[in-house]
């Protein structure tokens, strides 16, 4: 699997594939290719916490584990 950014190419969108891929299956100009098309979803951790009870620094040193 590869993932590629969705470019714009004049009035329409397009995407990239490396040339990496495109060695190791043996492509090459005018091979037809099939393509699944899964749009990945922006992992953001804004906010990923919230609601949770603050941070606390622990009263106990571990000395032993230094």
């Amino acid at each position: 699997m590869v993932e590629v950014e969705l470019k714009k190419w004049g009035n329409s969108l397009g995407v990239i594939v490396p040339l990496k891929e495109i060695k190791g299956l043996g492509l090459t100009l005018g091979d037809r290719i099939n393509i699944n098309i899964v749009k990945k979803k922006r992992i953001d951790g804004f906010g990923i916490a919230k609601g949770l009870p603050s941070f606390e620094e622990e009263k106990e040193p571990h000395s032993d584990l230094w």
